[in-house]
């Protein structure tokens, strides 16, 4: 019989594949080495592959679609339901395999070459402000040991490390002086790498003419616009600006019950990255209006009226991932006209 569905629990060397008939007979659940996933698939007919959105289930998406199969990606999440009982490889293809079949499941979208290596740059700077921001709180925590107080905010921090390497000395003794300019030197070194990542991303925001138009939204600059295009795109995968919004987990959660609506605070369920970088976008925009109230939106000025600025920021946030969506569809610029 032939293979219509295939279910891969993908893993670095050992992937295991769960195919089915047309009339659900299980074919075969077996375990491939990497060197023979792509040459069993390519000895198949064209069938429905399913995989969880997971580390390298892009790369191998393409690289099956380019074979002539039909692939699709679901978050690891919607797949733990279809797992029977139990923990293992067979299972979790077999869980992948029902999952796929679904009318209602809810997939990912393929993202290209393209798309991963501007993702790539997002992820490296992100690890990159992790890393400094951790070691900025080392830094301030061992000087305070001694007395020394550098103020809060990142300017402080870093125009205190530029002085002890161009030769400012501390009144401490040697060892003590010796271990702040070894961590003085190594922040001014990932200081300047994230400064060159950041560089970069701008240069990528000139040439991109998706994320150029991204950057007419108020409170969108080129990091943010560039990592939207690198996650999704052109955003047709999603129905509606709602849609994206929940994606990002931006929506209340729904409570609702008994006919009684209730709804909460937001999910948090989706891309907290991107989450992160709208809300600090529209964080932004509130300090503007504040500065300069006769600049602002008359929607953002009542928000903040009525509800705290934590509140308002997250509000906007939401509000401008429905607008992301209906610019990047739609394919022309941000009008406050249009969008109001």
């Amino acid at each position: 019989m032939q293979v219509t569905t295939i279910g891969v629990d993908l893993a670095k060397n050992v992937f295991q594949v769960h195919g089915i008939a047309e009339n659900d007979d299980v074919l075969f659940n077996r375990p491939l080495r990497r060197a023979q996933f792509l040459p069993f698939f390519a000895k198949l007919e064209p069938c429905l592959i399913g995989m969880e959105s997971c580390s390298s289930a892009h790369h191998w998406a393409r690289e099956l679609t380019a074979l002539g199969h039909e692939v699709r990606l679901i978050p690891p999440t919607y797949v733990k339901p279809y797992v029977k009982r139990g923990k293992s490889d067979a299972i979790d293809a077999e869980a992948i395999c029902e999952a796929v079949t679904r009318p209602t499941m809810r997939f990912v979208a393929i993202k290209t070459v393209e798309q991963k290596a501007l993702l790539s740059l997002h992820r490296a700077r992100d690890l990159l402000v992790r890393q400094r921001t951790q070691l900025i709180n080392g830094l301030r925590g061992l000087v305070a040991e001694f007395g020394v107080y550098i103020p809060r905010g990142l300017a402080r921090v870093i125009g205190f490390a530029e002085g002890i390497t161009l030769g400012e000395v501390l009144d401490l003794p040697d060892i003590g002086n010796e271990v702040i300019r070894n961590l003085s030197e190594q922040l001014m070194a990932l200081h300047t790498r994230i400064r060159w990542y950041e560089e970069r991303l701008k240069q990528v925001a000139k040439e991109d003419a998706r994320v150029r138009l991204l950057r007419t939204i108020p409170g969108v600059g080129a990091v943010p616009a560039s990592a939207i295009i690198a996650s999704i795109g052109d955003g047709h995968q999603f129905r509606n600006g709602r849609e994206f919004a929940a994606w990002l987990g931006l929506t209340p959660a729904n409570k609702s019950s008994g006919g009684k609506e209730k709804l909460g605070r937001i999910t948090k369920m989706g891309d907290q990255y991107l989450r992160s970088l709208l809300v600090v976008g529209m964080t932004s925009l509130v300090r503007q209006t504040r500065s300069h109230p006769e600049r602002a939106s008359k929607w953002l000025t009542s928000l903040l009226e009525r509800k705290p600025a934590r509140v308002a920021t997250v509000a906007m946030a939401n509000k401008t991932a429905r607008i992301v969506w209906a610019v990047l569809t739609r394919d022309e610029p941000y009008s406050p006209r249009t969008a109001a």
